[in-house]
């Protein structure tokens, strides 16, 4: 991956727990490193296929010093969300940002905080069989769009399909989403568990009849047994009402425990 750097900028403004800081101000200094690739801009000579590094750096001043905030972690999370926000072509981006007046009462070079946000490629399964399942489905779709760092990508057709672990219920509309985000799993699980719970979801039966259902089946080819989100989903390979809709959208997907792509899971299946 090529880089872009942006190296000590050097930007007086207002951000600090204490007044005097707010009141007075500082000196801090601010690096960018951006992660994305230059090959046909470097080619074809033309500046929209890569970052105008200047118009970005006054960009990123110019948000810098537009409010006052308590934290410097909260501010390179604000500039590292606005890079990937307002530019597509980058994939990651690094910010640190050093206090070289701390008011910590010692001499010290400086204090500093870095972060790096990335784009992941995620894949959502979704269900519904109560009420009106298709507009069940717009309403959580455009809830979805509607959160900072998420950008839906592919939207599967949506298919009926018999209950699944429970079949004392109604038919289920099914479908599956490629979204681009830089959440990380646990930001956006934390996000579908509460557009679940604003759209009406109760869990009181398990695979029993819902509203609406939102699972995270592939994150990147991350694999991970935290509690809270497991990915890949663990029983994705077992269920055709969620490869059938996957596999409109991404046939090549690799499960990265079953080392398979979408398409040779449902062919298991059938």
């Amino acid at each position: 991956m090529d880089k872009i750097y942006l190296k000590d900028i050097e930007i007086f403004a207002n951000h600090g727990l204490f007044q005097e800081e707010k009141v007075l101000g500082q000196k801090f200094i601010l690096s960018l490193e951006l992660s994305l690739d230059i090959k046909e801009c470097a080619k074809t000579h033309d500046l929209t296929k890569s970052v105008h590094y200047g118009d970005l750096c006054h960009k990123v001043i110019d948000l810098f010093q537009s409010e006052s905030i308590d934290l410097i972690e909260t501010v390179v999370d604000k500039i590292a969300k606005f890079v990937l926000d307002n530019y597509s072509i980058v994939n990651e981006v690094k910010v640190l940002l050093k206090k070289p007046w701390a008011p910590i009462g010692r001499h010290l070079d400086y204090a500093a905080v870095e972060t790096t946000r990335s784009r992941h490629k995620a894949y959502i399964t979704i269900g519904s069989n109560m009420g009106d399942k298709e507009q069940n489905f717009i309403n959580a779709m455009k809830k979805i769009e509607e959160i900072e760092g998420i950008k839906i990508s592919k939207v599967s057709s949506f298919i009926t399909t018999e209950p699944w672990g429970n079949e004392d219920q109604d038919e289920f509309l099914n479908g599956a989403l490629e979204i681009k985000t830089y959440l990380t799993p646990q930001e956006l699980m934390r996000e579908l568990l509460r557009i679940e719970l604003e759209l009406g979801r109760v869990r009181e039966v398990k695979w029993g009849p819902r509203i609406i259902d939102l699972d995270i089946v592939l994150f990147d080819d991350i694999v991970s047994n935290d509690e809270f989100v497991i990915t890949p989903h663990p029983l994705m390979h077992l269920r055709d009402f969620v490869l059938k809709p996957l596999n409109e959208i991404a046939p090549y997907a690799l499960h990265p425990l079953k080392n398979k792509r979408v398409f040779e899971l449902l062919e298991e299946i059938k």
